[in-house]
């Protein structure tokens, strides 16, 4: 089973997109043996030893120098949230988001902001009291941005500025903290999307890291940043370590509430959600065909998805060098990208065993097969 302490500790962890140095500080208390290196924009590389980590900063991975093809495990580190955009008069923050969150998502939630100085305030996003309503406001539903704000208790703008150090420029993110139902293996908490990733970068070296000098590919973890305002840390991952191919681990968004049976691609219990297409990227036919074998050969759950809309890092990912074969690989989450998430502890499981079977099964024929889509 998954390492308990890890996902507490990396989902209840502080990161809105571009503000990811809390998280950066959990992978590395929670990165054991794996020599860890990062980049001025928050995003980290693991390797599994410390000879390969220098040699990633001397520039000695580049492709023409590799005696062994290098596969990289994405998963991105930050998570929605918000940034203060103005600081009114009477106290309350004017706000915008960081990443995508539906309106009617925000209001009357707790919140946490962190100001300059490290220290973090709660709020509570506001909303209007049905008391307080009128007529013509009952009966619409639509909310903007803008009607919503973040109140930290405070009554006037100096006060907010000067007592409480907030700033324009502050993040916020939700203020949830991890529970674990032993009973029935569920998780609660916030940032299942996507930090259930990073664990899994943590998880899938910590099982290879013993036979490492046996497999057919170097492994490399790359926790990219800002990922939901846009897959920029991916872009520059993917560059520093130009992949031969890549496991990309997403919390993907449950939709066993919104689909019947059979419909549904992604359930909580069903195991891990490979993903053949979204609105970032085509999947590699030939890297799908050998998860699908690892799945029946070593009794993995799965779930295949094809999703009309959504992305993750593998759209920045594949497009890199001169193409990169890429298998995504989802935690099922429900209510992501809102405050509270649930997930089942199984999937997390199923989804780090069939990224290390994978590895594990590569050879050099079966490499050549997926860089080759398996037809030429």
């Amino acid at each position: 089973m998954a390492d308990l302490k890890m996902i507490e500790d990396l989902t209840n962890a502080f990161g809105p997109s571009g503000f990811e140095e809390d998280v950066v500080r959990a992978i590395k208390a929670h990165s054991g043996a794996l020599c860890l290196k990062h980049d001025a924009m928050h995003n980290v590389y693991a390797f599994m030893d410390e000879q390969a980590g220098e040699a990633f900063s001397r520039g000695e991975l580049r492709q023409g120098e590799r005696r062994r093809p290098v596969l990289m495990l994405d998963a991105h580190s930050d998570e929605v949230g918000f940034m203060v955009q103005n600081i009114e008069e009477n106290g309350l923050l004017d706000i915008i988001c960081l990443g995508g969150i539906h309106n009617t998502n925000i209001p009357a939630h707790s919140v946490i902001v962190k100001n300059g100085a490290g220290k973090k305030i709660r709020g509570i996003t506001t909303s209007k009291p049905v008391h307080f309503l009128t007529a013509a406001e009952k009966a619409d539903n639509s909310l903007n941005i803008e009607d919503i704000r973040i109140d930290v208790g405070a009554s006037s703008r100096q006060e907010v500025m000067e007592d409480y150090g907030i700033s324009v420029g502050d993040p916020v993110m939700p203020d949830v903290r991890f529970e674990y139902d032993e009973e029935h293996g569920i998780c609660y908490g916030k940032a299942f999307d996507n930090r259930l990733g990073c664990v899994s970068i943590l998880e899938t070296m910590k099982t290879l890291q013993k036979e490492e000098k046996n497999l057919a590919v170097q492994v490399v973890g790359a926790f990219a940043a800002q990922e939901e305002v846009g897959t920029r840390g991916a872009q520059v991952t993917s560059q520093a370590v130009l992949p031969d191919l890549a496991i990309v681990f997403e919390g993907s968004p449950a939709d066993d509430f919104y689909f019947r049976p059979g419909i549904a691609q992604c359930s909580l219990k069903a195991g891990t959600q490979i993903r053949h297409l979204d609105a970032s990227y085509v999947s590699n036919p030939e890297f799908i065909r050998l998860a699908h074998e690892i799945g029946e050969q070593c009794g993995i759950k799965y779930q295949d998805a094809v999703r009309r809309g959504g992305s993750t890092n593998a759209g920045k990912i594949s497009l890199t060098g001169k193409a990169v074969p890429v298998l995504v690989l989802g935690i099922p989450s429900r209510y992501v990208h809102t405050h509270y998430n649930f997930c089942a502890m199984e999937d997390i499981d199923a989804t780090v065993k069939m990224a290390a079977e994978v590895i594990k099964s590569l050879d050099r024929e079966r490499i050549d097969r997926v860089l080759r889509r398996g037809t030429i």
